[in-house]
């Protein structure tokens, strides 16, 4: 569903204005409510259509919280987890502390990624994009991707 690189300029306050493109869909499918969380594993954030996410947090509930790596992410995911509102310009604003941890500043890039879109600190993306792109295809590849032909 939500594929593509955007660049987006956040103001001052912290809002974003949803690329057009994503504004129906969004509007038609949760009526514009989102939820916005950390990415445990990289600098940016995680935005989930409420119903995408609604079936993401009771997964992460159901495990087991004695378990140290299961309680780590119930309370970073689930913890961190803010409810957006897309306004009546398309804009949804972005928390401070959400902001912070991303180091979101100005120019931000909107990836789609399927069920979920992430955000990311424009010149923190450019570098992650680039190392990315300069890591070999060496190493543990997982089976399914072996499989996959583009």
């Amino acid at each position: 569903m939500f594929r593509g690189v955007n660049a987006l300029n956040m103001d001052v306050k912290g809002r974003l204005a949803v690329p057009t493109r994503y504004r129906s869909v969004l509007s038609e499918r949760c009526n514009g409510h989102l939820v916005a969380t950390i990415d445990t594993e990289e600098t940016c954030l995680l935005i989930y259509p409420v119903d995408e996410w609604d079936a993401i947090q009771a997964k992460i509930e159901a495990l087991p919280s004695f378990h140290p790596m299961t309680r780590r992410i119930q309370r970073l995911l689930i913890g961190h987890a803010t409810d957006l509102e897309m306004d009546g310009n398309g804009r949804v604003l972005i928390p401070p502390l959400l902001r912070e941890y991303a180091g979101l500043k100005k120019k931000t890039v909107l990836l789609g990624q399927g069920k979920k879109f992430e955000l990311w600190d424009e010149e923190c993306w450019n570098e992650r994009r680039d190392a990315y792109l300069q890591e070999s295809g060496d190493g543990d590849t997982p089976e399914e991707l072996q499989t996959l032909s583009l």
